[in-house]
């Protein structure tokens, strides 16, 4: 008998929550924490809000974005705005690809560039994933996005497309017309064929001038935890960079 959908969403679900869990159990007492985003970090931010609501924790929260926000004040989590901090003590993400280096893509719901300024506020930054979420190369399943002033549109366009990549304006699924950010910016994704060097990458998106921000995360991650099936039972792989 085949393996539905559903149970596959079962197990899936199953591994995020075996990593989430997995990276709670690291979060010192009466630390400042960041929340990223996404459906495996609101498995964390969840076993997180019900350590805090019990009295086993005492944190404050950083969130990433409005998902994380709600869920954290769920529980009674102190929250601060990434406005009024230079520095946390953790911050705590997903990843939408991770190659074996702990480079990443993120960005799929759009606050790569909040998540990124609060991964660069800490001292130690998490990636809690599933075993889908690793790649041999960046852009083997995920495009790059951009968050892009609507005035460098075609600018940004006309770069991606002389770099070699395929870029789309992405666009809403509940609504007429493009993604519009929480900074009120625009979402463009990249899929090139293959990176061979990242880290130049970084630096050539980053100089297109009206981009405020992309989803490769290079030589950022400290840990990154991977829930995978080993023997039809869930076990975790800890990587450790950096």
């Amino acid at each position: 008998m085949g393996t539905t959908n559903q149970d596959s969403k079962t197990l899936q679900d199953e591994l995020k929550k075996k990593a989430a869990l997995a990276a709670v159990e690291q979060i010192p007492d009466h630390s400042v924490v960041g929340l990223g985003s996404g459906s495996t970090l609101a498995f964390f931010i969840h076993e997180l809000g019900r350590r805090v609501r019990e009295g086993r924790l005492h944190i404050v929260g950083v969130p990433t974005s409005f998902q994380a926000r709600m869920i954290a004040a769920e529980y009674g989590m102190t929250i601060r705005d990434p406005m009024e901090m230079s520095e946390v003590d953790v911050a705590v993400d997903g990843a939408d690809e991770v190659d074996p280096k702990g480079n990443l893509i993120k960005g799929a719901g759009a606050a790569h560039v909040m998540e990124k300024i609060v991964a660069s506020m800490a001292r130690r930054f998490v990636i809690i994933v599933d075993e889908s979420k690793m790649v041999n190369a960046l852009t083997e399943k995920f495009a790059v996005p951009l968050e892009v002033v609507a005035p460098s549109m075609s600018l940004t366009l006309k770069r991606l497309r002389e770099m070699g990549g395929e870029p789309t304006v992405r666009t809403g699924s509940g609504k007429m017309g493009p993604v519009i950010s929480d900074f009120g910016n625009l979402i463009i994704d990249v899929k090139f064929q293959g990176i061979a060097d990242p880290a130049a990458l970084d630096v050539e998106l980053n100089n297109i001038p009206g981009v405020v921000g992309h989803g490769l995360f290079i030589g950022m991650a400290n840990q990154v935890i991977v829930a995978r099936i080993d023997n039809n039972r869930p076990a975790l792989d800890i990587r450790n960079f950096r």
